[in-house]
């Protein structure tokens, strides 16, 4: 008896020493270089707390990158990120995913500097074949600039979703029955911080003030949640399987609460929408109708 419960209390202190070197590990996260590579400003990067965090900054001669070392062809991809601090009109800070050449698919989350005291808008967009012109802005209800806040992109068969803190501002449904276009190409996650000034603050009307440079920007959370699409032996798999967990039941559709969520943010803090501001179009995009 006393051998028995001898072995019992070895295997539950085995179990308690797991779950707590588990925890450990979940509160620290996940090393950036397991996961993802710089791509330039190499100068301009700083790794922090072991790794677990990495500052990109900007200045006047470069700003500065990342990118996951795989590809995926779905998933959820979320990325924890503090913005640069005080007055950056003109500086972009982007987490998105892409996949390569000149008619790429892309799914983007775009931070658009502001002068201080304003808010910061978030600008998203879905490139399919190369074509985009699909951009919504929204205006965050917090300062991103003080804390840090989690962005994240649900990529599957069925749509494509945009969270702010779990709070989904965006839906782009997937109707390739109707012949609609959907990004379907493998894709890296990538991140940045670069000089939009041209583009960002209206056509080039506000300079970026380099009194505030370097502008920094800081991202951490580089855990993966993706199907890896890494070699030429993975061309024929199937991402869009329901034994990957983000291609399930539950994250197809949105829930009613997330879709009473969605729709308060439409209506309290978007301040641009292509579906409802295109000039240029005679009629507006077909996808506009499904994307609500």
């Amino acid at each position: 008896m006393q051998h028995m419960f001898s072995i019992f209390e070895f295997v539950l202190v085995l179990f308690l020493m797991f779950t707590a070197n588990a925890r450990a590990r979940g509160r620290g996260g996940i090393d950036f270089d397991k996961n993802y590579v710089v791509t330039y400003g190499q100068d301009r990067i700083l790794k922090l707390k072991q790794g677990k965090k990495v500052q990109l900054s900007m200045d006047q001669a470069s700003g500065s990158g990342f990118e996951s070392k795989s590809h995926y062809g779905s998933g959820l991809f979320q990325m924890k990120i503090k913005l640069p601090p005080r007055d950056s009109a003109g500086v972009v800070t982007s987490f998105y995913l892409t996949s390569e050449g000149n008619s790429q698919d892309e799914i983007d989350f775009e931070f658009l500097g502001n002068r201080q005291g304003k808010p910061i808008e978030v600008q998203t967009n879905v490139f399919t074949n190369g074509q985009g012109g699909r951009e919504q802005k929204v205006h965050l209800w917090f300062d991103p600039t003080t804390s840090f806040h989690t962005y994240g992109i649900l990529w599957n068969p069925y749509h494509i979703v945009f969270y702010v803190d779990k709070i989904p501002i965006r839906v782009f449904k997937n109707n390739k029955r109707y012949e609609m276009n959907y990004p379907s190409k493998p894709m890296r996650v990538m991140a940045s911080v670069w000089n939009g000034e041209a583009w960002a603050t209206d056509g080039g009307k506000e300079k970026i003030n380099w009194a505030y440079a370097p502008f920094k920007a800081q991202y951490q959370g580089f855990a993966e949640h993706g199907c890896r699409l890494d070699g030429q032996s993975d061309n024929g798999k199937d991402c869009g399987s329901a034994r990957y967990w983000w291609n399930t039941r539950t994250y197809n559709r949105l829930s009613a609460n997330q879709q009473k969520e969605l729709e308060n943010v439409r209506a309290k803090y978007m301040n641009y929408d292509y579906c409802s501001n295109q000039p240029r179009h005679h009629v507006f995009p077909s996808e506009c109708q499904w994307n609500k």
